[in-house]
């Protein structure tokens, strides 16, 4: 009887703890889940200029992007812009030649970040020389996504839950916005942008990966169980300095663009694409990209350092004498700047360069920049 008695007890108590720790942890779920959610998205601040810059690049650039892009355009610059519209917005395909700071991965950074935002396209590729310099284009494009005030301001349904994780990245895991997961994805080489309701932006997708990493047969399951495959391709100098001066890896890029960046929408696709690059040596990788004869289906076009060339050979030639001179007897080149300084006027007489605004921004090393291009025509 005693036995019983204890026995009815102890089950007793064991009922009661069960219960105890059921609601505890029944409440610490609940709690995990108020913490996992994010409540509900805030309004667009401005429809009228979203919709202005749906179907401009440019606009959208001067407007959401004006710290990355603080100097006017040169006109090589609007070609460019008008490239990426073509191939965002009609599905063109085109090889753009571009020197070096010049800011034509600023310009491919951005352009997924508008084609993403717009939904102008569900699925889009960025493509490096290698896996890490595509992982640093899509860090900066993260940033810009994390820290970007107007573009949080005017599309929240996509910028507002990549805030709310606070660059904590195992946050996206879980998140809800009013009960429902956002499916967001923030990983090292893939950006999923968070499902929330009809926004165009809704589980919108950019991968990166080096030209030589694995490409062939990319797809990307959408929280809805949709597949896709890219549609738009962004290429960034494609080619190192090395790769440039081997012909075997010429050839290897040369096939992969021309074979699996171009097979990525699948069979009977077709995929839109940028390819903006630097010709490093005659016959790389770029050269062979532009020449329309090898590849037309790139459109591929030319721009310049410089489209014409100073007229005063012999001032430039006294300029280059001094430099020698100072820079032998441990001088510097403090006396070459002054004549320059001296002559700038005339010695720039009959130039005109691609980018007219930057070489203003950096008249302080401007006899240094001139002499080499002048270096460069002899």
């Amino acid at each position: 009887m005693v036995r019983s008695d204890q026995k009815r007890r102890q089950d007793k108590a064991k009922a009661a703890y069960d219960k105890q720790k059921q609601q505890a942890g029944s409440w610490s779920r609940r709690l995990a889940a108020a913490g996992r959610d994010i409540g509900s998205i805030p309004p667009q601040k401005d429809p009228k200029r979203v919709a202005k810059c749906r179907e401009s690049f440019r606009l959208f650039c001067e407007t959401y992007g004006a710290e990355a892009f603080p100097l006017a355009w040169s006109p090589d610059h609007l070609r460019a812009i008008e490239k990426i519209e073509a191939a965002v917005l009609r599905g063109e395909l085109f090889a753009f030649a571009m020197p070096r700071g010049s800011g034509k991965t600023t310009l491919a950074e951005w352009a997924c970040i508008w084609s993403m935002l717009y939904g102008h396209r569900q699925f889009v590729m960025l493509i490096g020389s290698d896996q890490a310099i595509a992982c640093q284009m899509l860090d900066s494009i993260k940033t810009n996504l994390e820290q970007n005030d107007l573009l949080l301001e005017d599309f929240p349904a996509a910028c507002f839950p990549i805030r709310a994780m606070e660059g904590i990245t195992r946050r996206a895991q879980g998140q809800t916005c009013e009960g429902e997961p956002t499916h967001i994805e923030w990983t090292a080489d893939q950006i999923t942008l968070p499902w929330i309701g009809k926004a165009p932006s809704s589980g919108v997708a950019v991968r990166v990966a080096g030209i030589t990493g694995r490409i062939r047969g990319i797809r990307h399951t959408r929280p809805d169980g949709s597949t896709v495959r890219p549609s738009l391709v962004l290429i960034d100098d494609p080619q190192t300095d090395e790769a440039a001066g081997s012909p075997s890896q010429v050839a290897t890029r040369e096939r992969i663009l021309a074979g699996a960046i171009l097979g990525l929408a699948g069979p009977g696709a077709t995929i839109a694409g940028l390819c903006t690059i630097t010709v490093i040596r005659p016959d790389d990788l770029a050269d062979r990209l532009l020449d329309r004869a090898k590849h037309p289906s790139w459109q591929g076009e030319r721009t310049q350092l410089v489209y014409e060339w100073p007229t005063a050979e012999d001032l430039w030639s006294q300029y280059a004498e001094l430099r020698r001179e100072g820079q032998r007897a441990g001088l510097g080149t403090s006396t070459s700047d002054a004549f320059y300084a001296e002559r700038q006027a005339a010695m720039d007489a009959g130039s005109r360069v691609a980018w007219d605004r930057k070489s203003t921004r950096l008249n302080s090393s401007h006899a240094n920049i001139s002499y080499a291009v002048f270096c460069l025509k002899k």
